[in-house]
């Protein structure tokens, strides 16, 4: 690709080294305080293209109408919200979705399992076009995940003791937050008893056909709202449509994943 968050943090890391220089030997006078301005910027910028580069890099183009393409013909618009591919005149564009998933299906009885299959199955037929969903799986470090259960299950009880302790205690929010510590509670015995943990990254992708480029991204993107809405109370999971990296990632992968544990959870991270 010829614009990447790797690509931007490296640019704005250039930018800060540049004006360090500036700043040591500037003397103290306007080229100090300039190039101290420069390396204050390029390190905040720096960090934020290296952490939040999906969020960064889309506000970046689309302000400034940046069109990548790559070296097979696919284009990324400014939006950088969807993929587009010119296949003799005709266009397609795909959007990407990731989903998020909280509960496991072994955590849930037979008859909870058949039921949700069924109803994915009957959201899903409602859908009149072709959507892949894809998983990703991979076993994770037990230490590295019983700490990280640990921590999320001390945070779910803190918000329930907060909310208990309120003196018109929300019903609901004291029930959902006992689902989450009890959900951690499990996952945690789990663990305990020997069972390895399976790490799971899930997305989804739909493509729309257009005459033009436009249309062909304008169906994408209706597709994905509704695919949105159909896989949220399908699967209930949290369901969000990708851009900047995290969409070209989940493109990339169609072709090569990454081969160990480890490689994929940086790669998400």
């Amino acid at each position: 690709m010829a614009s990447t968050s790797k690509a931007y943090t490296f640019a704005c890391i250039a930018i800060g080294f540049v004006g360090a220089l500036f700043a040591l030997i500037g003397g103290g006078g306007l080229l100090s305080l300039i190039g101290g301005l420069l390396a204050g910027a390029g390190s905040l910028f720096g960090v934020l293209f290296w952490r939040y580069g999906y969020i960064m890099i889309p506000l970046v183009t689309e302000r400034t109408r940046i069109v990548m393409m790559t070296d097979t013909g696919y284009e990324i618009p400014p939006s950088q919200d969807v993929i587009v591919k010119n296949n003799a005149g005709v266009f397609y564009a795909s959007s990407f979705l990731g989903l998020k998933i909280f509960e496991s299906a072994t955590e849930k009885t037979n008859e909870e399992n058949m039921a949700y299959n069924q109803f994915f199955e009957r959201a899903i037929s409602n859908i009149k076009y072709v959507t892949k969903v894809a998983y990703l799986l991979y076993v994770e470090d037990v230490g590295e995940k019983r700490k990280t259960i640990e921590a999320k299950r001390a945070e779910a009880q803190l918000r329930l003791a907060r909310e208990r302790d309120k003196p018109q205690p929300d019903v609901l929010r004291i029930d959902k937050y006992e689902r989450e510590v009890a959900i951690w509670d499990i996952q945690l015995t789990k663990l305990i008893k020997g069972v390895k943990p399976m790490g799971v990254i899930a997305y989804a992708q739909t493509t729309a056909v257009g005459l033009s480029k436009d249309a062909a991204v304008a169906g994408a993107r209706s597709q994905a709202n509704e695919l949105k809405t159909v896989l949220a109370n399908a699967l209930n999971v949290e369901v969000n449509v990708l851009t900047g990296d995290e969409m070209l990632r989940c493109f990339e992968w169609d072709k090569f994943f990454p081969i160990t544990s480890q490689e994929l959870e940086e790669s998400v991270v």
